[in-house]
């Protein structure tokens, strides 16, 4: 049999079984083409409804309004932070930016690079602990924008109600580590943009969901590869997309329908992450959680009583095929994602794992 972890990797991640196997079934010939997706053309009819299909169950599955633009892009999510200040700040505007970890900081460092940019917010005197109150953001009302991130995989913080921007300022967030994890009111935004890699599926493409009135304020002059606007008109198919990435997260998006949509991931992913915290909590401790407050659904961080035990715990946790729970060099300690594709079953074996090193060590 064919040998499977448990895969509590920051992302690339977990992929669910079914996709996988799927996948692993039309390797060698899709659909009677006698091709690999990998080999079709990407401006094949076939490649076409790859497309078709896949931006047709992600606007179900997240009640997207026909007024919005669905894009299959490339670069990550880091290739976007210098895109959107490039497409929606016009010149000598400022952009209001909330830093609530690593990747809001990164975002906030590269708009800058580019013009204006403020932090209506900024938590790194505190660790990234928490994320800030609406009360505490200083927010611009003429800011061509407001850029957060819903979820910071590093620091285990997550955003469960959209900040408010001030009355006509456009919402920007980067939801990579939590896109499709649960229900959202798309009608917020003027654009959500993720990395695949975490929920959606394999490293290489980039969901981008863009209201229309945001094309509008494109400038011409912008290279032709970095402009919204442009890879709008052609449908993601400006030139050679990422044709294996979105064939499969429309296989992903295909299996989260199956399965209940985002309600019945949402409570799944709720279940999980309430198994995680209530060891960390009952541990009188021993295991500490980094987030005070705003604790993350998708990625679940802590600390133990010393780092040659941190080390430990991870070697220990490899024996037993749980796998990636180190956590991030900048904050040490440990890190368990828990993305759609983990099941219940690998997180039940975390829990028995943690419960046991305690027992020992503690």
């Amino acid at each position: 049999m064919t040998k499977r972890v448990h895969n509590f990797n920051p992302g690339p991640a977990a992929l669910p079984l079914e996709v996988l196997q799927q996948a692993q079934a039309e390797l060698l010939d899709y659909k009677g083409t006698g091709m690999s997706v990998m080999e079709i053309s990407h401006r094949s009819k076939d490649f076409e409804a790859i497309v078709a299909e896949a931006q047709a169950d992600l606007r179900d599955l997240l009640k997207i309004p026909a007024n919005y633009k669905i894009l299959f892009l490339q670069g990550g999510a880091s290739l976007h932070f210098a895109m959107i200040p490039m497409n929606f700040r016009p010149a000598g505007a400022s952009a209001d930016y909330i830093v609530t970890g690593t990747w809001s900081k990164k975002a906030f460092k590269e708009s800058q690079k580019l013009g204006t940019a403020r932090a209506a917010a900024n938590l790194e005197a505190e660790n990234f602990n928490r994320l800030p109150a609406q009360s505490e953001l200083k927010l611009d009302p003429q800011a061509a924008y407001l850029h957060f991130t819903s979820n910071e995989t590093i620091h285990g913080v997550e955003y469960f109600a959209e900040p408010v921007p001030p009355d006509g300022v456009p919402l920007i967030c980067d939801t990579s580590s939590d896109f499709i994890s649960r229900p959202i009111d798309v009608s917020k935004y003027a654009m959500l943009y993720a990395g695949a890699q975490k929920n959606a599926g394999p490293a290489g493409a980039v969901v981008c969901i863009i209201r229309d009135d945001m094309l509008e304020k494109v400038p011409a002059n912008l290279p032709t590869l970095l402009n919204y606007k442009a890879l709008a008109e052609e449908n993601s198919l400006l030139n050679t997309p990422p044709c294996w990435s979105i064939y499969i997260v429309g296989l992903v998006l295909k299996w989260a329908k199956s399965i209940g949509g985002l309600e019945a991931i949402y409570q799944r992913n709720q279940t999980k992450a309430s198994m995680v915290y209530k060891v960390i909590d009952e541990s009188g401790g021993f295991y500490k959680g980094h987030a005070k407050t705003d604790r993350s659904v998708m990625n679940v961080t802590f600390r133990l009583p010393s780092e040659a035990l941190e080390e430990q715990f991870v070697a220990e946790a490899k024996k037993r095929d749980l796998i990636g729970l180190k956590g991030h060099r900048s904050v040490g300690g440990m890190r368990a994602s828990l993305y759609n594709a983990v099941t219940v079953e690998s997180t039940e074996e975390l829990v028995k794992f943690m419960k046991e090193f305690q027992a020992k060590n503690g």
